[in-house]
């Protein structure tokens, strides 16, 4: 039986890669005179990462990585947030860790030390607001199961999982760590698809993780037709319905869809003047939504606070809100 979100001392606790974001203006001939695939995602070495940077126009650097950005989003909502993630001792590091604590965020995931740097996301933006990352992991590629406090789970309603983490094997194992202690304290497992290049390199494991350990599930179009290898959007959608409790499916501005079993609810987007980055719109989207499913809010209503964040970030250069979005949802009439 699970436990109300009123025992938990958080509302969302997320496991994830602990990243510093690099953002920066580009056109289509930058990405395509580098092989890079626009709207993609890819692993990179340190030498590449160098490389790529130094050729990057200037830009900004924000604390990021998909999950980091859902915990800064939760605690902007005035929810209460957690975050498991590896950083090293260095510089990167301790501005990850301050940026995740001055946001509301409760972070001690204990530090590497002695191996690879703090990890970091080299996103090119183009004018329509597509991002294309290059990521250097470094030390969150190397989070393991000694880091899962399973204390910490047990006192968070909604465990969220980054999918971006089921590239190494380690966190893998991590993984299947934290859901068995979430379900042993009765608490709910999410897992994001993260990319669909992910979806297409672990299709099978992600399944069979889904199937046996996840009770939520978020994903945007392309992310579900990778999945299900489909791309009829209603067969994709039955089929995940058939195997989780609850699912989210972004579809850009035509909004969201939330899959509860026969129950399919649509979500509209919010208007926003001008769509300047999209980067992190998923996983604030994320934030609002489990942090409406962790106080027992009905699914539209957990879908608008999504929709609302998620049109909060796309408006501005970042992955992570600049406004309160408590203050907005008030404005907007929705209640937490």
């Amino acid at each position: 039986m699970t436990q109300s979100s009123s025992s938990a001392r958080f509302d969302v606790l997320a496991v994830g890669n602990a990243i510093v974001d690099v953002l920066a203006p580009c056109d289509e001939a930058f990405l395509t005179q580098r092989g890079l695939v626009s709207g993609s995602m890819q692993l990179v070495d340190e030498d590449q990462s160098a490389a790529l940077y130094a050729d990057m126009a200037p830009g900004v650097e924000a604390s990021g990585g998909s999950a980091g950005n859902t915990v800064a989003g939760v605690a902007s909502y005035g929810g209460r947030a957690a975050y498991i993630g590896k950083i090293a001792k260095d510089q990167l590091g301790e501005v990850f860790a301050h940026d995740i604590r001055a946001g509301g965020g409760h972070f001690d995931t204990p530090e590497l030390e002695g191996g690879a740097g703090t990890g970091r996301c080299l996103i090119n933006v183009t004018d329509d607001g597509q991002r294309t990352m290059c990521t250097y992991l470094g030390a969150a590629n190397q989070l393991t199961v000694d880091d899962i406090d399973a204390a910490l789970i047990g006192d968070s309603a909604i465990v969220y999982l980054e999918g971006y983490l089921f590239d190494p094997a380690p966190a893998r194992a991590a993984f299947e760590a934290a859901a068995a202690a979430a379900h042993k304290a009765g608490r709910k497992v999410a897992i994001t698809l993260s990319d669909s290049f992910v979806v297409h390199r672990w299709r099978a494991e992600l399944l069979d993780f889904i199937k046996s350990s996840a009770d939520i599930v978020l994903a945007n179009e392309a992310e579900l037709a990778a999945l299900f290898e489909t791309e009829d959007f209603n067969a994709g959608a039955d089929q995940l319905a058939a195997i989780v409790d609850i699912a989210a499916v972004t579809c850009g501005e035509k909004g969201s869809v939330i899959i509860a079993g026969d129950q399919r609810v649509s979500i509209q987007t919010y208007p926003v003047e001008k769509v300047l980055d999209t980067t992190g719109a998923g996983d604030q989207y994320a934030a609002g939504f489990l942090l409406g499913l962790a106080r027992g809010l009905s699914l539209e209503d957990a879908g608008k606070l999504g929709s609302l964040a998620a049109s909060e970030v796309i408006a501005h250069w970042g992955p992570r809100p600049q406004v309160k979005l408590s203050d907005l949802a008030t404005e907007k009439g929705l209640t937490l």
